[in-house]
């Protein structure tokens, strides 16, 4: 009772902003408490300029971090919402007014367990950014233990955040549960669901440790290729509140002006940028969820930098090659192909009418390829893939979300760095290329020898096996009729038994040698 009251209080307050922002049909739609909404157009209702996605874009951040994270979460859920509000959503912006110096200091102090001024030289108590969940400072480490002091950005999490969460997260279990039990054409979304990847997601981009690492998986993954490179970790400065790490600099990647002045071929920045989204998203399967200019700057040398590693991304190797050879299809206009694409991953459920769904493909792609190729937006094309769940019965793959909210920054950057340019045309050599090295003849001799190379390497330890057995048996270890034991009980019988393994194996590998 005391939780229902709790959620009630909150949700007239949530009714507030959205009827002075002038979006309260966001909470007409899911019909429930109807009193409050009616309340709330009622006395606070205001007219507001602006698209529905734009309007809810500024509630939400009126509203605070929690709501913040939670429109940054559904800008990905074009499927749910439509493109139009989730494309407003994606542009919610980051950004709060800082919170006070000194509680930075006594954060960083009481995380670190010790005094500020022995772990830095300076320390700047204006931050150089202040979003929902934290805010930065810029800082020079103190020398110490033979390291010399380095220019440092420190990461430090908001006072209270995580109660602020804990009780936002309340009333959105509260409200999700109260939707799933009233309103069953609403079901389907499942929204217990959502708030639960919701609350994962927040969880981890809260401890900082977490984002570190993020970083330092990253910078190993292109530990050879220069192109692309993220801060070092300062790990003894860096707890689960406070991350340390080395400052960068460099032109925000969408500034065209910027890096025309510097002298940087725009098509160069691109082409690496388009080989840097492949190399995350299909060699390694890791990739920055939050790919948007202000994380993303171009050093001196024309080579891109990465910054924020809250909301990571991946895609095990079957998603992997599903969107490569998805992409090679969509590229061809070979529908039929994309249809058996998504059935051979599994998308597709059983029972589907594999025709009906090459046509439904069909329709929603070709009017997109009428357009020149640099107006393309294969994110878009992605996103409305997903909307033909409903319509067929495809499970909502949700490491695909994150996934297509990127490719609509990427092209969004690439087209106000160069409107007749298409990033995924630059990308499209090294998918192919992919394609052939994971799924061609090749690969699949490939992967035949690395099976019979497990083979072999396990011969000892089986002939071993067998030898035991055998000595078991003709010593009275092992109990077995009497009638076995006599015609097993010899020496013959065991090289008999150590022949026929050998036998078997010989089968194997000719098998296997049969497979190229």
């Amino acid at each position: 009772m005391l939780r229902t009251l709790r959620s009630l209080w909150r949700l007239a307050f949530i009714a507030r902003t959205l009827a002075r922002h002038d979006v309260l049909g966001a909470l007409d739609e899911l019909r429930v408490v109807p009193g409050i909404s009616w309340l709330a157009r009622l006395v606070f209702w205001r007219r507001a300029e602006g698209r529905p996605g734009q309007k809810l874009a500024r509630a939400l951040t009126d509203m605070g971090p929690s709501f913040i994270k939670l429109g940054q979460f559904l800008s990905t859920r074009a499927d749910l919402l439509g493109e139009q509000l989730a494309a407003d959503l994606s542009e919610l912006q980051d950004r709060l007014p800082p919170f006070a110096s000194h509680e930075a200091r006594a954060t960083i102090e009481a995380e670190l367990g010790r005094p500020l001024d022995e772990l830095f030289e300076s320390f700047d108590d204006t931050p150089i950014s202040a979003a929902s969940i934290a805010q930065v400072h810029l800082a020079v480490t103190a020398a110490e233990d033979g390291q010399p002091a380095q220019k440092s950005a420190v990461k430090v999490l908001r006072p209270g955040i995580e109660r602020a969460f804990e009780r936002d997260l309340e009333l959105l279990y509260w409200l999700a549960g109260l939707v799933e039990r009233t309103q069953p054409r609403l079901r389907r979304f499942k929204p217990v669901a959502a708030v639960r990847l919701f609350e994962e997601t927040v969880r981890i981009e809260m401890d900082l440790r977490m984002e570190a690492a993020a970083a330092s998986e990253l910078a190993d993954n292109f530990a050879e290729d220069p192109s692309y490179s993220t801060p070092p970790i300062d790990w003894q400065r860096t707890s689960r509140r406070v991350l340390t790490m080395g400052q960068v600099g460099g032109i925000p990647l969408d500034d065209r002006a910027a890096l025309l002045a510097a002298g940087h071929d725009l098509r160069e920045v691109l082409t690496k940028a388009a080989a840097i989204f492949f190399k995350q998203a299909f060699r390694d399967g890791f990739f920055h969820g939050d790919q948007h200019p202000g994380n993303m700057f171009v050093d001196e040398a024309g080579n891109i930098v990465a910054v924020d590693f809250g909301i990571m991304g991946r895609l095990d190797r079957k998603t992997r090659t599903f969107l490569a050879e998805m992409l090679l299809a969509l590229l061809a206009r070979d529908y039929r192909r994309l249809a058996e694409i998504h059935l051979e991953a599994g998308y597709l459920p059983a029972g589907q009418p594999h025709d009906l769904f090459a046509q439904a493909l069909r329709s929603i792609s070709e009017p997109v390829f009428d357009r020149p190729l640099q107006e393309i937006s294969f994110a878009r094309l992605l996103a409305r893939m997903l909307q033909l769940s409903e319509s067929f019965d495809l499970p909502v793959q949700p490491q695909l979300l994150l996934l297509q909210k990127n490719m609509m920054m990427a092209e969004g950057v690439s087209r106000r760095l160069d409107p007749e340019l298409n990033i995924w045309t630059l990308a499209e050599p090294l998918i192919e290329a992919w394609v052939v090295e994971n799924r061609g003849p090749e690969a699949r001799a490939r992967g035949v020898i690395q099976d019979l190379g497990r083979t072999f390497e396990s011969l000892p330890r089986l002939v071993a096996d067998v030898e035991q057995v055998a000595a078991d048996l003709t010593s009275g270890g092992l109990r077995l009729h009497p009638e076995s034991l006599e015609a097993l009980n010899s020496q013959g019988a065991q090289r008999s038994a150590r022949w026929a393994l050998w036998i078997a194996l010989l089968a194997l590998a000719v098998a296997a040698l049969a497979a190229f």
